[in-house]
């Protein structure tokens, strides 16, 4: 068993930082969550110094929380500098960063941001280990809620290979803890997945079957969007190499219901 350690999880609050608290809580660590909600800043840097102390890992899932390209990257760019600066400064070890599979496909919007904040990140002098995940099952419902008038749900039509955050989410952890494991600055960056590829109109189609909405659902092209093509013809999906991990999203959608 690895040695307990000091995790900070940035985005604690989030969608998928939520599951990094409890994931490091269980697995016998000190977590410390990073949030304006528990009075730190990792964009203005306010907080920061002070939370980090005696910290032995960074875990990065701090997420802009739209898909505006220019502020997303700005929101990264501070992020990152901050943490590597700080962290360094406070005597952290390592950074962990969540990223998203596909994006060196993709020149516009989150997708974009999200890159700059791949290459922002390890300019630092923490090394930094990089896991780059699929669209998460929470997400789902999220982009029906967006797309919907009426009784009709416009989504993307997307082809995607959905992971659930939770399995994400040990799968950080699990790189945060490892002593024996590299961390991967300029080499090739692990990817997660989860077991399947799907299109975001049958899951929609999925999701309202289960709650028994009367929504139809129909997938959309936004004809001035740039990576409209990436987005329907699988520059999302996780590569070879990629780990491929469950639940599928129909289990998932039991085992929400169940809960």
């Amino acid at each position: 068993m690895n040695a307990r350690k000091k995790i900070a999880v940035a985005g604690a609050t989030g969608r998928l930082g939520r599951h990094l608290v409890d994931v490091v809580e269980e697995r016998g660590h000190e977590v410390v969550p990073i949030s304006r909600t528990y009075g730190v800043d990792i964009v203005t840097g306010e907080g920061l110094a002070t939370a980090l102390a005696g910290v032995d890992t960074v875990i990065d899932a701090a997420a802009y929380p739209s898909n505006e390209q220019e502020p997303a990257t700005e929101f990264f760019v501070a992020s990152a500098r901050n943490l590597q600066q700080m962290g360094a400064g406070a005597g952290v070890n390592q950074l962990v960063v969540v990223s998203i599979i596909g994006i060196d496909n993709f020149t516009a919007g989150f997708l974009a941001a999200k890159k700059v904040h791949e290459q922002e990140v390890v300019e630092g002098p923490l090394p930094v280990r990089i896991l780059r995940a699929a669209q998460f099952h929470e997400f789902v419902e999220q982009l029906m809620a967006w797309g919907t008038q009426g009784d009709v749900s416009h989504v993307w039509n997307m082809r995607t290979q959905l992971v659930a955050a939770h399995t994400v989410a040990e799968a950080l952890v699990e790189l945060a803890t490892d002593t024996d494991a590299s961390a991967p600055n300029g080499t090739a960056i692990p990817e997660i997945a989860g077991p399947r590829a799907e299109t975001l109109a049958d899951v929609a189609r999925l999701v309202a079957a289960r709650h028994g909405d009367a929504v139809t659902i129909e997938g959309v092209t936004d004809p001035s969007d740039p990576d409209g093509e990436a987005y329907e013809t699988g520059g999302l999906l996780p590569g070879p190499q990629a780990t491929l991990a469950g639940p599928t999203y129909a289990e998932w959608l039991d085992r929400e219901a169940d809960a």
